[in-house]
């Protein structure tokens, strides 16, 4: 396990989140190795460029195998720690998947080049997160646990240091705080930040995005209470439902007991690269990613949440219902006991709160999506759960109370058998595991198209 000095660390997002929160995870691999040999002189302590959407996006929209592009900037980046995000028992998908799913893919992952897993779960029930850790940590590497940061009548500072210390207890090497919306104001930062270093001895590691503003601020206090870690991006792709840009950190840690020690002459050199990188991806820019929405404190809609909503109602042509849809969803999150609004939890509140003002009755007609989390599928809420929208919705069906993983049957034999000749190797196996229509779809290109690895031409 590395060892985390004085200085502060930086993980570099420009490859994975920073593009996922601007340009809708559409990077290809093609415009990332150009520049990966100087990315890797940088001396940061990880590149975060996996895991999340990407794995998906790959596969549906770029018609590229991710796991070539772990291969491929694996070789580019020998000596910089690669990272990627995974969503506890989902992976990289929207739903729990069963255990050898998950312990094979954490180990096929850190075969292909991953050093640092950073593993949540959107409802922080531990539970979901136990074979992921126990699955990067067998496979002799780092595993980072997430918190995930909201706010809520049930989510105080206790909250978050007693699930820190929880998983700690689980095996975690680093505890990272995930401030996937921006909430996190910079004298709770602080507080969260001082709290665990002063209960747990193990690095500290600080997400956020720049959503509300606030998340400069909340990292400079985040320093001074003691973390280890912060998570930032090149200025080309920073900012707004980004990261914090990497050059303007290191350039207000130098010449402290902080100085991150990374060269801006060189970090300069790499950004000129994504200035134009990001205009070739200008189709998929959003007006909201540049602008400082403070309201995300009051709806705590992240962008990508946003977006979907528009979506959802541009398509039923009721634009206009959008603030009684914003309303709904503060009124959905608290009847489904406060979850942390990220991926998956985020998409269910959201589209049950259209739901219900689409149809102007509450709950009348119910996402598959809701009774499966009404039903515990997707683990323990943080909060109390509203009963009578319960019995509304399941009726005499009694919700479970074990780890939902363990309702499940083994996958990857029987992945293996559905897709047969078609998986090229065990990587398309799981694939397929996670994705089987997408990936089937895939599959079917590449072999139609002649392309071994699925590459992008």
């Amino acid at each position: 396990m590395p060892k985390v000095g004085k200085r502060i660390e930086l993980t570099e997002t420009v490859l994975r989140d920073a593009h996922q929160s601007l340009l809708a995870t559409r990077m290809r691999t093609e415009d990332m190795l150009p520049v990966a040999g100087k990315l890797d002189d940088v001396g940061y302590w990880s590149v975060e460029m996996w895991g999340g959407a990407t794995f998906d996006v790959a596969l549906r929209y770029l018609r590229e195998c991710p796991w070539e592009r772990l291969r491929r900037l694996r070789r580019a980046m020998p000596r910089t720690r690669l990272q990627m995000l995974v969503r506890g028992q989902n992976l990289v998908g929207y739903h729990n998947y069963p255990d050898d799913v998950v312990q094979g893919f954490i180990a096929r992952a850190a075969a292909g080049g991953i050093d640092v897993f950073r593993i949540f779960d959107a409802m922080n029930d531990v539970r979901n997160l136990e074979v992921a850790l126990a699955a990067a940590r067998n496979s002799g590497k780092i595993a980072e646990a997430a918190v995930c940061y909201t706010v809520s009548p049930v989510h105080s500072l206790d909250y978050f240091l007693r699930l820190g210390e929880e998983l700690a207890q689980r095996g975690a090497h680093i505890i990272c705080v995930k401030d996937m919306a921006g909430l996190l104001a910079p004298y709770a930062a602080y507080d969260i930040v001082k709290g665990l270093k002063s209960r747990l001895s193990l690095p500290v590691h600080l997400h956020s995005h720049c959503t509300s503003g606030m998340a400069p601020m909340s990292y400079m206090m985040a320093v001074e209470a003691g973390v280890d870690i912060l998570d930032t991006a090149l200025s080309p792709l920073a900012q707004g439902t980004s990261q914090p840009a990497t050059e303007a950190m290191v350039a207000a840690l130098q010449e402290t007991p902080y100085d991150t020690g990374l060269d801006l002459k060189l970090l300069r050199e790499i950004a000129d690269y994504f200035h134009g990188i990001r205009r070739k991806y200008a189709e998929f820019e959003s007006p909201l990613n540049s602008q400082i929405k403070t309201d995300i404190l009051s709806s705590q809609i992240p962008g990508g949440m946003l977006s979907n909503l528009v979506a959802q109602l541009r398509q039923q042509r009721a634009e206009e219902k959008m603030e009684a849809v914003l309303a709904e969803v503060a009124e959905v999150r608290k009847d489904m006991g406060y979850p942390p609004l990220v991926t998956p939890t985020s998409q269910i509140i959201g589209s049950q709160a259209a739901l219900n003002v689409m149809t102007g009755k509450r709950y009348s007609v119910v996402a598959t999506e809701t009774k499966n989390y009404l039903m515990g599928l997707y683990g323990k809420a943080p909060g109390q759960i509203n009963e009578e929208v319960r019995k509304k919705v399941l009726g005499k069906k009694e919700p479970i109370t074990c780890r939902p993983a363990d309702l499940l049957q083994p996958g990857l034999e029987q992945a293996r058998r559905e897709i047969g000749g078609l998986a090229a190797n065990e990587e398309d196996i799981l694939s397929y595991a996670l994705f089987p229509e997408v990936a089937k779809e895939f599959f079917l290109w590449r072999q139609a198209n002649g392309s071994a690895s699925g590459t992008s031409t």
